[in-house]
């Protein structure tokens, strides 16, 4: 299914299982039907099944936000009083959609409980209340923890998830990785057909520990070996380390719980030239969970670090907070910069990260899945590097395989009913739903900013009147000191200051020059030649 299928099937309302491959656009498209709903006034919570996934979608734990916490179960009377609430109660009143990302993480209890929250604030018997409810994920990837059942309970084995009877939106476009040879293998694994031929691509790709440059991150399973990799490399390098204490206020348990699912560590120990990756979104010094860079110096305010970006920008990060909320005041926070060595860093925790590159050492693998979350990390072969792997790491649960292919088959025949549809219908089921959670209408021709269709200046018009130094051409000397100052580690803003060009111009060029890679305008990658 496209991402356009899933977007027309998510705007009638439906109750939606999206899935598919790590890369197929998940995120994305989840990204744009929240876009929807915001420019059409209603309100949707976003949540993840865990502080990390909540990261990566600027949301909240489910657990946080139907009040449930960390409880394994709930009696009737902690039901009435968790939704009796009022801070609980105000934040799912007014939802009228609820996303969980990362839905493979999620117990069959845990989705149990969050339905009979959400049916005793709504005072509504329909599941989870009546709200629009998206499960996003992919069960390949990591599972619930297992509490001491004998069989692992999915969120899909929950009751309330067979209520709420989601449509499976199976994304089958690729965006991430575009090498055959490396889907090849990772189709293998979904598909429970890893052979002799899989593991020949792997082999190729075997390398023999300290052969790989330390600027190349590394994927272990365990929080040890990342610990003393980190360690390690940090020490090799020359000067002192500045270390930057988290700042804690408020009760212990609810400290150690935010402290869990943070990135950022206790003591964080840096260096100039340590390479790290930031660990919490912030639009306004665009960086985002999983930018990488070097520090290059302690030179921001207080002595405090600053980082170049791989695509060259240099960003001074301030301490930023990490809260728990309840009945409307802060009851815990955490403070600490939003850094963290990124030389090594556990699978676990990589889940939703995507890299250049990557060392991974699968030999200790204990968990179905854990070896193809650590794999699809990488865009491309040539991006993996493995220093070994035991026989778990290429195997998925044989469960989530059998309904794997319930999931696919039941997108296959949604695709097919929608491909029916005619558009005037579904344009009507689409304003239906906005009119039934009481949104608001956006009138024919007329777009979500409240421009009409037909009337704006096109973008490249508007850019020549107020910008025409971006069509400026590049003389020999500017080249010649975009690529001196470049070297010395000017950062873009600073680039276009001093050569009197736009950031965007600048980067243009930087890429023309090989400086920077165009295929990664993200997280563009600098030459090391």
């Amino acid at each position: 299914m496209t991402q356009q299928r899933a977007l027309e099937i998510l705007k009638t309302g439906a109750n939606v299982f999206l899935t598919g491959e790590p890369g197929a656009g998940k995120t994305h498209t989840i990204n744009e039907y929240l876009r929807y709903l915001r420019a059409r006034k209603v309100d949707a919570a976003v949540t993840a099944s865990t502080g990390i996934a909540a990261t990566h979608i600027n949301g909240m734990t489910i657990h946080s936000w139907s009040g449930v916490g960390i409880r394994p179960s709930l009696s009737k009377y902690e039901v009435e009083e968790i939704a009796g609430r009022e801070y609980v109660a105000k934040r799912i009143a007014r939802a009228k959609v609820l996303v969980i990302d990362e839905v493979s993480m999620l117990g069959a209890y845990m989705l149990d409980m969050v339905d009979a929250i959400t049916k005793a604030v709504k005072r509504n018997n329909k599941p989870f209340g009546g709200l629009q409810i998206i499960f996003v994920g992919d069960f390949f990837q990591l599972p619930p923890v297992n509490r001491g059942q004998e069989k692992i309970a999915f969120a899909y084995d929950s009751p309330a998830w067979a209520a709420a009877k989601p449509v499976a939106c199976y994304l089958t476009e690729q965006h991430r990785q575009d090498d055959d040879a490396f889907l090849f293998v990772l189709g293998a694994i979904r598909k429970n057909s890893f052979n002799d031929d899989h593991v020949a691509h792997i082999e190729g790709r075997r390398v023999a520990r300290g052969t790989v440059p330390d600027t190349v991150p590394r994927l272990f399973s365990h929080n040890a070996d990342v610990d003393a990799t980190n360690e390690a490399i940090l020490a090799k390098l020359p000067g002192d380390s500045k270390t930057f204490t988290m700042v804690t206020r408020g009760p212990a348990a609810m400290v150690a719980a935010l402290q869990k699912g943070c990135l950022s560590p206790q003591f964080l120990k840096l260096k100039k030239g340590a390479v790290v990756m930031f660990t919490k979104n912030n639009p306004q010094e665009h960086f985002v969970n999983g930018t990488l860079g070097t520090v290059k110096d302690f030179t921001g305010r207080g002595g405090l670090p600053v980082i170049k970006t791989r695509d060259g920008r240099r960003i001074e990060p301030e301490p930023m907070d990490w809260i728990i909320e309840e009945n409307g005041k802060d009851r815990a926070r955490i403070s600490q910069l939003p850094l963290r060595l990124a030389w090594a860093m556990t699978v676990h925790k990589s889940q939703g990260v995507s890299l250049d590159e990557a060392v991974m050492d699968l030999s200790d693998v204990f968990e179905f899945g854990q070896g193809y979350v650590a794999l699809s990390r990488v865009k491309r072969l040539t991006g993996l590097y493995m220093l070994g792997w035991n026989e778990r790491a290429f195997q998925v649960h044989p469960e989530v395989f059998e309904r794997d292919t319930a999931f696919r088959a039941g997108s296959a025949e949604a695709d097919a009913f929608f491909a029916g549809m005619d558009s005037a219908n579904l344009k009507e089921l689409h304003a239906n739903f906005i009119a039934s959670v009481g949104g608001k209408k956006i009138p024919d021709g007329e777009k979500e900013d409240g421009s009409a269709d037909g009337m704006e200046e096109r973008p490249i018009d508007k850019l020549r009147k107020e910008s025409p130094q971006a069509f400026r051409r590049w003389t020999d000397d500017e080249e010649k000191k975009l690529k001196d100052l470049f070297k010395r580690d000017a950062g873009i803003p600073e680039l276009a200051k001093l050569l009197g060009r736009k950031e965007g111009g600048i980067r243009a060029r930087l890429e023309k020059l090989g400086l920077i890679d165009p295929l990664y305008p993200h997280h563009a990658q600098l030459n090391k030649k």
